[in-house]
């Protein structure tokens, strides 16, 4: 008469044989990665926004604040719905067609 397959203890403090493919998926792991993060939200946020400055940098991107009254934010989102473009893109056409008129007529230094 065969020996019967010894037991070990799951993660569960439950028996189970070494040979048993019934409940494999029971006491397995489940497959993919896990739903949470190993890091708090606050970490996560604080580790993206990191990777995305890094990330910025490396497309030569610099970063710029403004503190402005909402009445000129509405204006802007207005300009830029109209337009079919981002805050950061409007700006950048504003300021590339400034350019283009300083190289026109350049501004007389004060004497």
């Amino acid at each position: 008469m065969p020996f019967p397959d010894p037991l070990y203890v799951t993660e569960n403090n439950m028996a189970k044989a070494s040979t048993d493919r019934n409940t494999i998926d029971l006491f397995g792991k489940s497959p993919g990665r896990p739903r949470t993060s190993t890091l708090n939200r606050k970490d996560q946020l604080k580790l993206n926004k990191r990777a995305q400055r890094q990330k910025e940098k490396k497309l030569g991107l610099k970063r710029l604040e403004l503190v402005i009254e909402q009445e000129a934010i509405d204006t802007l989102d207005q300009l830029c719905e109209l337009n079919g473009l981002k805050r950061s893109e409007w700006l950048l056409q504003q300021i590339q067609s400034g350019a283009k008129q300083l190289k026109k007529s350049p501004l007389k230094k004060p004497t």
